[in-house]
């Protein structure tokens, strides 16, 4: 079917050969992976790489993905970003992998987890399962991650440090020299419980000490120099309130969120591969009933043309450079949303650039390559004039229209025609006549002939200027037997145009996106803003569309026949007064131009 989503190959790749190892091996009674954002930001295309891997692993062996807020630090997150991203995860997956998205059940269920068959951990948080109607929070699990450091503290595993963190920094040394040992690395178990249960009451201020695993402190992996579990942040958390003064560090919650809820393959970026011995330290010093999870690393994408780093992300929203979060020409989900892309894009992109293991940066204009298959064949075909320059056929009726027949989409019989008006006063694209033309110039020029789509040959006769001297008006003339399907109509011309009838055509605005940065990779520093496309964004309010455009729905989809593809702006498209989104050119305009 054209309009049903494009079946890429099967995705082949080294963690789907793992997980489909373990299915055979029946390692695990269900393939459960997660998704777990920190909510301190919009996602982004990068983001949909790992969305689209942990659902598509979780829909391919009949698992389930949970979506989880690793909520860790509230002094970032906010409730717009965990919003944000449940909008955003239901968008890209939705009609794909929605009956894999593992929610929060409603109510919560209370359990346990028996450590080394003495110690009870009390889970009063969501287990997993779905069909509830939220995502999982680390946050939920709070109380347990407490008394698992508890546990740890009891182990000689964990102690309180009461270096600052310029002290703690100072002591962990480098990758190329060993780390220093805290002075407080040898408090005893007895003060260590109290000091941490002082702590979790409020009694000392931010900064004041941490939580630390006693590991090695000339490990040389940095990540195991006693790395700290828990710190001290007097603040409102977004989603339990003032309840907690003290919160676990993203590797401490991370794993033991993992194990609580059951992942089976736990799926991260390579930057957390270096974290991966830390994450199964944790979990073998509590000696928790198994099964374990395990962490897998694939390389992140990195798209040219852009910039994937959420700090930088929120700067140009602060600093009023973009318009949002949603601005169309940001990477976040939330702006390709708004811009147009189709989620079925963006997945066939992301099964497409694969998952590896090495680090590399992706030409967006694979991902353009993405969106315009996409709407080639589910897109159907309108007329626009994006900058209008008038014609009259002094030899066509004056008052009368006649309705030609015009194709919706060449790709899709089922799409079916439509009638378009034609009449005396027409619009063509300025661009669309040359005064003076070069010899390989097939369209409109003064006694050159080209052919109307779907309608007449013309051929101009008369250029008509203002007092400032520029082209207001041409005057034509018309085969009026080379209609599309007339006598003539076999006439051979070089040149085709399009067209809009003047006095029925609806005027709208037309907003022309384009890649937000210049340069392929502007990420190199903080002087990314120099780089800054001038050109990125183009408002025209004076364009003229076929009459069907009028009554177009917010979310709907065109082809603009020989211009681009566009979408009716869902924010600021009102009844009866569309704006359109460019979503992207017919082809890839920036290749010619590459340095």
């Amino acid at each position: 079917m054209p309009n049903a989503e494009a079946s890429p190959p099967a995705p082949s790749d080294f963690v789907r050969k793992i997980v489909a190892d373990h299915v055979a091996a029946n390692r695990y009674p269900k393939i459960i992976t997660r998704f777990p954002p920190e909510p301190n930001g919009y996602l982004h295309i990068g983001h949909a790489k790992s969305i689209c891997l942990n659902f598509g692993i979780a829909r391919e062996f009949d698992g389930i993905c949970h979506l989880r807020m690793d909520d860790t630090n509230p002094t970032k997150e906010d409730i717009e970003y965990v919003e944000s991203i449940g909008q955003d995860v239901r968008w890209l997956i939705e009609s794909w992998a929605d009956d894999r998205l593992g929610l929060k059940p409603h109510g919560q269920l209370p359990d346990k987890i028996v450590a080394n068959g003495s110690t009870d951990f009390h889970i009063t948080a969501a287990m997993p399962g779905k069909g509830g109607s939220e995502p999982f929070y680390a946050s939920d699990y709070f109380d347990a991650i407490y008394e698992f450091a508890l546990e740890l503290i009891r182990k000689g595993s964990a102690y309180v440090c009461d270096l600052t963190p310029e002290e703690t920094d100072q002591y962990r040394g480098a990758p190329d020299r060993p780390g220093k040992e805290s002075p407080y690395r040898n408090r005893t178990i007895e003060e260590s419980l109290n000091l941490f249960q002082r702590m979790k009451a409020g009694e000392f201020a931010n900064g004041k000490c941490t939580l630390r695993a006693r590991i090695d402190m000339t490990a040389p992996n940095v990540w195991l120099r006693d790395p700290i579990l828990f710190r001290i942040r007097h603040t409102e958390h977004h989603h339990t309130g003032s309840k907690w003064c003290i919160y676990p560090m993203y590797d401490f919650a991370h794993c033991l969120s993992d194990y609580i809820e059951g992942i089976t393959h736990s799926i991260c970026t390579l930057e957390f591969e270096v974290h991966r011995p830390l994450y199964n330290w944790i979990l073998e010093q509590l000696g928790l009933p198994r099964p374990l999870p395990h962490q897998y690393e694939f390389a992140r994408l990195s798209l040219s043309y852009t910039i994937m780093s959420k700090r930088k992300l929120l700067q140009l929203v602060k600093e009023g450079l973009v318009s949002g979060w949603d601005d169309p020409r940001l990477p976040t989900l939330s702006g390709l949303r708004r811009r147009g892309y189709p989620p079925e894009a963006v997945r066939h992109f992301c099964a497409s650039i694969g998952v590896t293991k090495y680090n590399g940066v992706t030409d967006v204009a694979v991902l353009e390559h993405s969106v315009r298959e996409d709407l080639n064949r589910r897109a159907v075909r309108r007329m626009g004039v994006l900058r209008p320059l008038k014609i009259v056929i002094t030899n066509y009726p004056d008052g009368k229209t006649e309705l030609l027949e015009a194709i919706n989409n060449p790709e899709d019989p089922a799409a079916g025609t439509r009638r378009i008006p034609f009449s005396r006063e027409l619009y063509i694209e300025r661009d669309d006549f040359m005064e003076i033309a070069p010899p390989k110039f097939f369209r409109l020029k003064p006694d050159g002939e080209v052919r109307l789509k779907y309608g007449y040959i013309i051929k101009c006769e008369q250029v008509i200027k203002d007092a400032s001297g520029n082209i207001s008006e041409l005057r034509c003339v018309a085969d009026l037997d080379s209609k599309t399907g007339g006598p003539t109509s076999s006439r051979k011309i070089k040149g085709t145009i399009h067209w809009v009838s003047a006095a029925h055509a609806v005027n709208c605005e037309v907003r022309l996106y384009d890649r937000l940065f210049s340069v392929p990779e502007p990420d190199g520093g903080d002087d990314f803003k120099q780089f800054l496309n001038p050109h990125s964004i183009e408002v025209l309010r004076d364009c003229q569309l076929e009459p069907s455009l009028a009554t177009a729905q917010a979310g709907d989809r065109f082809q603009f026949e020989r211009l681009a593809y566009f979408f009716t702006d869902p924010v600021d498209s009102k009844v009866g007064k569309p704006v359109f989104n460019r979503i992207v050119t017919l082809r890839d305009s920036w290749t010619k131009n590459a340095p």
